[in-house]
């Protein structure tokens, strides 16, 4: 693929899109009428205007999905395998426009268009899939009663959804993190009100029509594009029974105040700052590969990134050759282009963000390998090293968010457990060695939602992830996700 070939291509695919809220089944503008522009940032160049929703249409959308909740709305009389079925439908039809999703991945928040066409798309596909199955599967108990005449009662115990639902995700992986939020909370049953990134909207319009087309009846999935207010409107908004949300600390910390209004239920996908311990009977090659991609990976913009790289002293200069020699051959360039390996940061704001932690570095006296800005134009920043850091540094101990490691060797005599765990954050971690008892007591002692043992960035529907302490709430995926999308109920009926 070129560039230039691809232009006409770019062109339908953005000039296609519905940029207007979907809400009750229907696309309309912004009560306001404004919009805001969403920006290509591997040429800094305006990809569309969007509508800017706003609290009043927060409220619209709400009141849509709440209709869409009651007890005779279609959504909640449909026989479960039904809306199972509209649920798969949805998956298919990604799959069927796969290109363009990829094509808007690369476009909106600058990714490799391979790489989104490989992972992002099937990934995102993949979860309606397999959520899809679940509206068939969840189920009540019944339950044994120690009471004088046990007999006499009969308790069990039901699974209903939680209501109507706000979910806000993040810019780093527009579709799949939709995926992650839509596919669980549909299969359980509620009604929704998705707010994207205002950097990265686009994808999530066109999931907005692929919904419709799926079968998905009016108010079931609205779609309120805009800033942060919108967000915290929803957060806050009094007819909203649950918020889920993904991004940054700092954010969950105000979507937890902002949900405290009515009590509703809140899960949290937060940030992360993930050790990965290198051993030194770690098979090297694997080791080195892994932990370049545990960081390289999507320009390093992700929560679960391997951002602290602390390696036996033995093997520690050889292991930081070997990912700086890996860092050397990553392409940096725009996510068209098929021979790109990473891509853009997806603002201004991000590359300032991430340039601003590799100069602090710098100034606290750690040597930096790469750091450097690729090109004059659009949001680059080559993959960077830091070595010679110090715990107390605000690189080494702040999440980043961009493609930038802090390395350390650690001494084999010496526990680098307390180290690792020596973070606010709990959401990823990895330990590299070929001693498999090492692999699990290490495992079982790292503070972290997901380890992953000589390999990383693996995920997999069927498996929860979520993290501990600052990291966030409760867990996406697997059977797990429902405890944040369904009630308990308790029934106990007198049988004599």
């Amino acid at each position: 693929m070129t560039i230039a070939a691809e232009e006409p291509r770019i062109q339908q695919v953005v000039g296609d899109l519905n940029r207007k809220l979907l809400i009750n089944g229907e696309w309309v503008d912004a009560a306001s009428n404004r919009t805001f522009d969403s920006f290509n940032p591997a040429t800094e160049e305006k990809l569309a205007s969007v509508a800017h929703g706003e609290a009043e249409d927060i409220t619209r959308a709400v009141r849509a999905a709440r209709a869409a909740f009651d007890d005779d709305a279609p959504w909640r009389t449909m026989p479960h395998g039904q809306r199972g079925r509209i649920i798969h439908k949805l998956g298919d039809l990604i799959l069927d426009h796969l290109e363009e999703f990829a094509l808007l991945e690369s476009l909106d928040n600058g990714k490799p268009y391979a790489v989104a066409k490989a992972a992002d798309v099937p990934l995102a596909a993949d979860m309606f899939h397999y959520m899809s199955g679940w509206a068939t599967k969840i189920e009540g108990n019944t339950i044994p009663m120690s009471t004088a005449r046990p007999e006499a009662y009969l308790g069990f115990t039901l699974r209903e959804p939680v209501g109507v639902c706000g979910q806000i995700i993040p810019w780093n992986f527009p579709l799949l993190m939709a995926a992650w939020k839509l596919a669980p909370a549909l299969a359980a049953g509620c009604t929704l009100i998705l707010k994207p990134a205002e950097q990265t909207p686009l994808s999530a319009l066109l999931l907005g029509e692929l919904a419709m087309q799926a079968g998905l009846p009016p108010g079931v999935l609205n779609i309120v594009t805009g800033y942060g207010d919108a967000g915290a409107a929803l957060a806050a908004h009094p007819d909203v029974d649950k918020v889920a949300f993904t991004g940054s600390t700092e954010v969950g910390k105000e979507i937890v105040q902002a949900a405290a209004g009515n009590l509703k239920k809140v899960t949290l996908e937060l940030g992360g700052k993930s050790p990965n311990i290198v051993f030194a009977d770690a098979d090297l090659d694997k080791a080195i590969a892994g932990s370049a991609h545990a960081i390289f990976f999507n320009q390093g913009e992700c929560c679960v990134a391997g951002s602290r790289l602390y390696v036996e002293e033995s093997i520690y200069d050889q292991v930081v050759e070997g990912v700086a020699e890996q860092a050397r051959n990553i392409k940096v360039g725009n996510g068209l282009d098929l021979t790109t390996d990473m891509g853009p940061l997806v603002s201004q704001e991000q590359f300032d963000r991430v340039s601003g932690y590799i100069a602090s570095g710098r100034d606290d006296g750690a040597n930096i390998i790469g750091g450097s800005r690729v090109g004059d134009r659009g949001y680059f920043v080559g993959p960077t090293i830091l070595t010679g850091t110090r715990e107390e540094m605000k690189a080494v101990q702040e999440e980043i968010f961009g493609p930038v490691v802090a390395a350390a060797p650690f001494n084999a005599d010496k526990d680098i457990l307390p180290t690792a765990n020596n973070t606010n954050y709990g959401l990823g971690a990895g330990v590299f060695t070929r001693d498999i008892g090492k692999a699990y007591r290490t495992a079982r002692r790292l503070r972290a939602g997901t380890v992953w043992v000589n390999t990383w960035n693996v995920f997999d529907p069927a498996l929860p992830f979520g993290g501990y302490k600052e990291s966030g709430w409760g867990r996406e995926m697997g059977h797990a996700v429902f405890n944040n999308y369904m009630e308990n109920k308790t029934v106990i009926t007198d049988l004599s």
